[in-house]
């Protein structure tokens, strides 16, 4: 069946499990992920298709079927499932996307390598998702792209049905021209976003770097501007950009550049930091304390994360601070995301080896400064932790958004808690009451984690309750909304564009 709605992105929109011998489908761990957002505008259209990718050891024989049928609370729609190779999926995510275009994205220069990049691979995966998507698709339906994983669709898809119309959500940062433009497939990159009716970021920077970006590279016009709402800038924060581009022309074309930060479930958090089950798990974490005050740091394994600039900020609390030594504890979780990556297990190495240093400096046979976690913590328990903390401390080096610091402040129903917020987070443009530090700077950061911990319950409150009206302004359902309207707003100018055609393999 034909559908209204095509959603495009590189996760099957449920989890398989095997029960008995059998495969079944169950929602998605994680509550608070965008997913059930996703699927929730399959319940808008009589049918909707989702579009992923699924791993097979024969691709041309994959042993299941490649389109599903499913009907459920969220609606009646379709999912085609690509059969990929174990060595395509390594070449298109763990190569091109992690090697050469993750550092990119986030301005690591010395980190970037596209010499063993497969761009042929990646041509031919990015093909494929805009058959599929060109399949499903009826006549003007709205083809919902997501993430550089899949930047090439857009191009590809414009060439193969011309009358859809596309729009494309960027969920990581988007850098300056000057580093974007390290990469050898920069215009091919940029024609092919412009191949959409609309393409949407975060935040303003995220969206005027992306114009910045194609003007440089191809012949493009800004029709319009606007200001930035209060809303959406932090005064002395790195990410301000106070006017965005919102309609360019290229070739003939318009298209539209939105700006819609993507939020948390706030309702469904603070749900489960009312449950009685949780406020007396909170109750428990406080009584094993004993009166110490515990900072929480939550993320990926990553470079991006900046949990070794962290560590070392910590390690230099605990030595220039003697009075804070069996009186403050640090939950470090850091979850490693892609385990066999060199760079990312070097990392996991160096949080280990200072962890250990400074427990090995600091600790006693009755305390310890660092516990360190390296595995994913169930949702109900991060909630718990959440309300437990006195202070959560989310400092990455670049980061597209940041939900981690969104569910803190989502979780604290009882108004207390302090947030240290790096500016180089998107969230830290919506939510200035935080304490913001420059995870570059020794001394910001430092100073911030001693001013979270000093703070005075009056102004935790007051900052806490600024963070909170914040997070309910632009929740997860609020960033739907915002998206929905944009491209409900943007009429499709069609028009095929030539896009470099994807080399084959035998793969």
């Amino acid at each position: 069946m034909s559908s209204d709605l095509v959603i495009v992105y590189h996760r099957q929109p449920y989890e398989e499990v095997v029960e008995d011998g059998k495969t079944v489908l169950r929602e998605n761990k994680s509550p608070n992920g965008i997913v059930p957002t996703l699927k929730s505008f399959f319940g808008k259209v009589e049918h909707g298709a989702w579009v992923a990718w699924k791993l097979a050891e024969d691709t041309s024989n994959p042993g299941f079927e490649t389109v599903i049928e499913i009907d459920d609370a969220y609606g009646r729609y379709s999912v085609s499932r690509l059969p990929l190779s174990k060595e395509q999926v390594h070449e298109f995510y763990h190569v091109t996307s992690k090697e050469a275009f993750w550092p990119i994205l986030h301005s690591f220069r010395e980190r970037y390598n596209y010499d063993p990049v497969d761009w042929p691979n990646f041509r031919e995966v990015n093909w494929r998702f805009a058959e599929a998507a060109a399949a499903e698709a009826a006549e003007g339906a709205l083809v919902w792209v997501h993430d550089y994983n899949l930047w090439l669709v857009p191009g590809y898809l414009r060439q193969l049905r011309p009358d859809v119309r596309i729009a494309f959500f960027h969920h990581t940062p988007f850098p300056s021209a000057d580093v974007f433009n390290m990469l050898p497939w920069r215009k091919e990159i940029a024609e092919s976003l412009l191949a959409a009716d609309v393409v949407g970021f975060h935040i303003p920077r995220y969206a005027a770097n992306f114009v910045s970006v194609a003007r440089s590279l191809l012949d493009v016009t800004v029709e319009k501007r606007a200001r930035v709402g209060a809303e959406m800038l932090n005064e002395g924060t790195a990410l301000n950009e106070r006017i965005v581009p919102t309609l360019l022309t290229h070739n003939g074309r318009e298209v539209a550049i939105s700006v819609a930060p993507v939020g948390v479930d706030v309702a469904f958090i603070e749900a489960r930091a009312r449950d009685p089950e949780n406020r007396a798990k909170v109750a428990e974490i406080r009584r094993d304390l004993g009166g110490q005050k515990l900072i929480l740091s939550v993320g990926r394994t990553d470079y991006t994360k900046g949990g070794v600039e962290q560590l070392e900020s910590y390690e230099r609390l605990l030595e220039k601070n003697p009075d804070l030594l069996g009186k403050v504890r640090l939950m470090f979780v850091s979850v490693s995301a892609n385990r066999g990556m060199a760079a990312y297990e070097a990392i996991q190495g160096e949080i280990e080896q200072i962890s250990g240093r400074i427990n090995g400096r600091f600790g006693t046979l009755d305390w310890q400064p660092i516990a360190l976690i390296s595995r994913a913590i169930p949702f109900a328990d991060l909630v718990a932790y959440y309300g437990a903390a006195d202070v959560a401390w989310i400092t990455p080096v670049a980061d597209g958004m940041n939900l981690v610091a969104k569910e803190f402040a989502a979780a604290r129903v009882d108004g207390d808690g302090v947030l240290v917020l790096s500016e180089f987070a998107g969230a830290a443009v919506e939510l200035g009451a935080a304490v913001i530090a420059n995870p570059f700077s020794y001394r910001s950061m430092d100073e911030a984690i001693r001013l979270a911990l000093a703070m005075p319950a009056e102004e935790r409150r007051g900052r806490m309750e600024m963070l909170r009206q914040a997070i309910a302004r632009y929740d997860v359902h609020a960033w739907g909304r915002a998206v929905g309207a944009d491209m409900a707003e943007t009429p499709r100018t069609g028009g095929a564009m030539e896009m470099p055609a994807p080399v084959h393999s035998a793969a």
